[in-house]
């Protein structure tokens, strides 16, 4: 938020004062407890763990940068959905527990987003996978 005119108080988002390297500095912290607390999911740290092993594999398994690139990527991209899944569903149960259609559609909406992405993933690990064993 920004001051109001005619008001000396200051702003709420000390954050968006801040300006080059102390700012990008402040940023990473923030990131880096994002992903401790994402640490926390059971779906991350299993997506974290297969990244692991995968995101290796995809140095041997891809046969130019860009087989590399889509198959790191496709697993990168899964965790990022997850990790945005994840903010939304805790937005929404900082709103309220009680149940509301919208509440539920947002959540419903967040697990669908990770679906198509794992199904991304695997698609594009199973042809990769298929070509090498097929072709060689």
């Amino acid at each position: 938020m920004t001051k109001a005119a005619g008001t000396n108080s200051p702003p709420t988002n000390l954050q968006k004062q801040r300006r080059g390297l102390h700012r990008m500095l402040h940023a990473t912290r923030y990131s880096l407890l994002g992903l401790r607390a994402a640490w926390g999911e059971t779906a991350f740290r299993q997506e974290a763990i297969a990244a692991l092993v995968l995101v290796p594999a995809a140095f041997w398994l891809g046969k130019s940068w860009i087989e590399v690139a889509l198959l790191a990527g496709s697993v990168v991209l899964l965790m990022v959905v997850e990790l945005l899944n994840t903010a939304v569903e805790a937005a929404i149960d900082r709103i309220g527990s009680e149940w509301h259609v919208l509440s539920g559609r947002a959540k419903d909406l967040g697990s669908a987003a990770v679906l198509l992405s794992l199904l991304l993933c695997m698609g594009i690990w199973g042809a990769a996978i298929y070509q090498r064993i097929v072709h060689g």
